[in-house]
């Protein structure tokens, strides 16, 4: 007869849910690809197997480092969010100029983008990786963790000061 899954419910450091449990804890660590971070709900496993069902409320997605619980403090056990590797390109160019433009028009196409300095990261994709190649941009294939920028409509856990200034300028 096999256990059933941990149910993970809350958010260690979400607010109004307070910290981790006092005592001894069982320290459990959960990889997941970018897309899995997104969705907050459903089955996974831990790096050494133990099978969890996240059943998180609504909110922004997992981000690498984030600790999760159960609910009703039964269990004590804090699972890990890891970012798990992935195939990606990693895309370089000697011209930032070049890199940029790629980096505009991945954009249009919203493909999701990890930002590093002087390289784009993507998802592979044997389409996009022959229009960048076409485009004159330096690929190389890594099995890594992908940690894509949020996107201008994402909300996140952790909160910015952005200060915008929406005066295009122009007479009304």
């Amino acid at each position: 007869m096999s256990t059933p899954p941990l149910q993970l419910e809350l958010r260690c450091d979400a607010p109004g849910q307070g910290q981790e449990p006092d005592g001894d804890l069982l320290l459990l660590s959960m990889p997941l690809s970018a897309q899995e971070r997104t969705s907050l709900r459903g089955r996974r496993r831990t790096a050494c197997g133990r099978e969890l069902l996240l059943q998180l409320p609504r909110g922004p997605a997992l981000e690498p480092g984030e600790r999760l619980m159960p609910a009703d403090g039964s269990v004590l056990v804090v699972v890990v969010v890891e970012p798990a590797p992935e195939p990606v390109l990693v895309v370089r160019s000697p011209d930032p100029l070049v890199l940029l433009q790629a980096a505009y028009h991945l954009g249009n196409r919203h493909v999701s983008l990890e930002l590093r300095p002087g390289e784009l990261r993507l998802l592979e994709d044997a389409v996009l990786e022959e229009l960048l190649r076409q485009r004159g941009l330096l690929i190389e294939h890594r099995l890594v963790p992908f940690l894509p920028e949020p996107g201008a409509y994402a909300t996140t856990s952790h909160s910015h000061s952005h200060s915008h200034n929406h005066d295009s300028g122009q007479p009304r």
